[in-house]
């Protein structure tokens, strides 16, 4: 799989070509310092100083380096596709196997980052459900009220949590109907290419 690239990126990435391996290595500990714990502006106002560049283009070629990384950890790039990636945008073959390096070296710590940073919601782990029916009541001898009991079971983190529902068979197949049609949706090529990028 080959990254893609948008031009404000390609345009980021281009100020990284001229640069030689431990200037661009000092821009991979950049990069890696702002996925882990943000930005930091007095870093880039020192390595702009030294540079003769101004902030803004050390800023958007940390933020450029930072992309590269991060997207290429979350699809798990192989040496050849990462260097086929980075091919079209204009570096060197030193600056390549120096990227390379880098990448190589910090995949793993970028993807626990990663991980930290995914949200980690309850999901579903069973549901049992029963039908009541009140036929009469004193004041009310022919009546029909149908309810429908839910007991749906959650997992967060290994602990189940049970939430006690009730409604009425109306709002059960509305309810039904909005499931059906959001897992029509994930089947759509739109939902499985931004599930896969989220991934």
């Amino acid at each position: 799989m080959l990254l893609i690239f948008e031009d404000a990126q390609k345009e980021h990435l281009s100020f990284l070509t001229n640069l030689d391996a431990d200037v661009l290595r000092e821009f991979g500990r950049i990069s890696l310092n702002f996925i882990k714990k943000g930005a930091n502006t007095k870093i880039f106002q020192g390595a702009a100083q030294k540079l003769k560049v101004s902030v803004e283009t050390i800023q958007h070629g940390v933020e450029g380096l930072m992309y590269l990384l991060i997207e290429s950890s979350k699809h798990m790039l192989n040496d050849i596709d990462f260097q086929d990636s980075i091919m079209a945008l204009g570096f060197t073959e030193d600056t390549r196997s120096t990227l390379l390096e880098i990448y190589l070296e910090n995949r793993k710590e970028i993807r626990d980052v990663l991980d930290e940073m995914s949200l980690d919601l309850p999901h579903y782990h069973n549901l049992e459900w029963r039908l009541d029916v009140q036929l009469a009541s004193r004041s009310l001898r022919h009546q029909v009220t149908p309810t429908i009991l839910l007991k749906l079971q959650t997992e967060d983190g290994g602990k189940k949590v049970s939430h006690m529902l009730q409604t009425d068979p109306v709002n059960m197949v509305h309810m039904a109907r909005v499931l059906e049609e959001a897992l029509q949706e994930m089947k759509s090529s739109y939902c499985r290419r931004i599930a896969r990028n989220i991934k």
